[in-house]
């Protein structure tokens, strides 16, 4: 399976102007079978989102339309506004329309993220053409546990918007949930600037080894690409299974 990261910049709370320019990049690229945005790709990272957050789902019709018109799934998460209450909701959308999303478990308390957002209990898992992904944001990849491999996923997406102050932290624990989960890991951080914070990006593909198969420079919008394998995974897990001998708590949990 091949897949496309886009590292992007976003324009504040400017919903149409970024679904814009995200479809010029995208109608830019190569054939692919997924396509990953950041966080809160339409706005961004908005942690005070009244007046910000969607609640008209513009960015997930037009999410539906682009993977209608490229025959490929497009994930990226969205603000957005149901029932009164406020979701970092990471949309997963399959080019026949069917859309699965995680709602951000780990809100960023040290931003006040959990003063405004709801958090989502549920554990996420979507499979698409044969590959199974956990949908994961951003603070999430903090928390190993909750991310655990429990033979369940073959890949993981983490869509962030990760300051440039932090960056090495990003990088160091996206090859660690790839080595101790034995799967490819599909990491997507902005770049530009917000009203708060500077970002760099360090997006990247890796494989189940922590080695990086594909990853865009630092500061720079760009997309880049790298193919999941499913054998070689497979081949992989069953010569050296250490999944087989993580902790008991944890598989059951």
């Amino acid at each position: 399976m091949r897949v496309i990261i886009l590292q992007h910049d976003i324009k504040w709370s400017c919903p149409a102007d970024n679904q814009q320019h995200l479809e010029t990049m995208l109608l830019q690229q190569p054939k692919a079978d997924l396509y990953v945005l950041a966080e809160m790709f339409s706005t961004g990272f908005a942690t005070e989102p009244e007046g910000i957050a969607e609640n008209n789902c513009s960015s997930l019709q037009w999410m539906k339309r682009m993977a209608s018109q490229l025959d490929a799934a497009i994930a990226g998460s969205v603000a957005t506004e149901e029932n009164g209450k406020f979701y970092n909701r990471l949309y997963f959308v399959q080019p026949d329309g069917t859309m699965s999303f995680y709602d951000k478990h780990h809100l960023f308390t040290y931003s006040g993220e959990d003063k405004r957002f709801t958090r989502g209990d549920n554990r996420v898992v979507v499979e698409y053409r044969g590959i199974r992904f956990m949908l994961q944001v951003c603070y999430d990849l903090r928390f190993p546990v909750f991310s655990r491999n429990k033979g369940d996923y073959d890949a993981m997406i983490y869509v962030a918007s990760w300051p440039s102050s932090r960056i090495e932290v990003w990088k160091t624990l996206l090859r660690a949930r790839a080595i101790e989960n034995q799967c490819y890991i599909i990491g997507v951080n902005r770049v530009g600037n917000d009203p708060k914070c500077q970002y760099q990006g360090g997006s990247a593909i890796i494989n189940p080894y922590g080695q990086t198969l594909a990853a865009p420079a630092d500061f720079q919008e760009a997309a880049v690409s790298a193919d999941i394998n499913l054998d070689t995974l497979n081949a992989f897990r069953e010569k050296f299974p250490v999944l087989n001998d993580a902790d008991e708590f944890i598989i059951e949990n």
